[in-house]
């Protein structure tokens, strides 16, 4: 983590990122980029301005407002009775995830088409140690007693982000994830007030279903946004030279070129800005 104008920015998957709610505004001149870069040592920056402009690529998925089971519809009210009968939700501290959450992560993972790499048990169990502020829940089926899913939330100010959540495959037909999403919606937003949760930005490095569902399944909403990316020099050279290749690029199926494919998506998403 590294403090930069009343921001701090975290490392992930070579980039540099800000821990700071989507709607804060986000505003560096390139001076301060290259400063910002050569501190972090970041192959480059990624942060996003304009909050809920009219529309764009590039987005996050979030619910502002907490409408009671009413909101939903008849199917989706009936899955979370369901969901209900077969399991529990509540909330439990990070050690406990470290201890037993590994199982549902790497199951989760085996269903996920990406270039990432899962962490080995050894890995897992230091970063959720290593994790500060978080807040954990677990869905735990009421036959066993076993955790089946969990979330890793952080809120910031008036803000919830659900930023990692996993299911156990297995257990999806007892309906975990509606039922962790309903209760979690509740309590951050009706209990907890709120002011929206956030399940995330568009996803670029793999395709993900959770979105699609809960925009269907929730009434979570896209708030669009401005991407801004500045490259490392020899990352932006890298980036220039390549980029005409894409399309080609994207076809071989190879990890280290699945890495430089996201990279070239993610900066078509940049120029569609303009």
């Amino acid at each position: 983590m590294i403090a930069y104008k009343g921001v701090k920015w975290y490392h992930y998957q070579g980039a540099l990122l800000p821990r700071v709610p989507p709607h804060q505004e986000i505003s560096l001149n390139r001076q301060e980029q290259n400063e910002l870069l050569k501190l972090s040592g970041a192959l480059f920056l990624r942060y996003t301005d304009e909050w809920k402009k009219e529309d764009g690529e590039f987005w996050f998925v979030i619910k502002e407002y907490f409408g009671g089971i009413e909101e939903l519809s008849a199917n989706t009210r009936s899955k979370i009775r369901r969901g209900q009968k077969r399991n529990d939700v509540r909330q439990v501290d990070a050690e406990y995830i470290a201890q037993f959450g590994y199982e549902v992560y790497m199951r989760a993972f085996e269903q996920y088409d990406t270039f990432i790499e899962p962490m080995d048990t050894k890995h897992f169990e230091a970063y959720i140690r290593s994790k500060e502020r978080c807040e954990y829940w677990g869905v735990f089926d009421k036959h066993s007693n076993k955790l089946v899913a969990y979330s890793e939330n952080f809120t910031e100010a008036d803000m919830c982000h659900y930023s990692t959540i996993k299911f156990h495959p297995e257990f999806l037909k007892n309906y975990t994830s509606y039922i962790l999403f309903y209760e979690m919606n509740r309590y951050y937003l009706e209990s907890k007030k709120m002011r929206y949760v956030n399940d995330g930005a568009r996803s670029i490095s793999h395709e993900t279903n959770v979105q699609k569902f809960l925009m269907e399944k929730f009434k979570f909403k896209k708030a669009y946004v401005r991407l801004h990316i500045a490259y490392r020099r020899d990352v932006a050279l890298a980036v220039k030279l390549l980029y005409p290749l894409k399309g080609m690029i994207e076809k071989i199926e190879h990890p280290l070129v699945k890495k430089i494919s996201v990279t070239l998506k993610q900066e078509a998403i940049r120029r569609s800005f303009g």
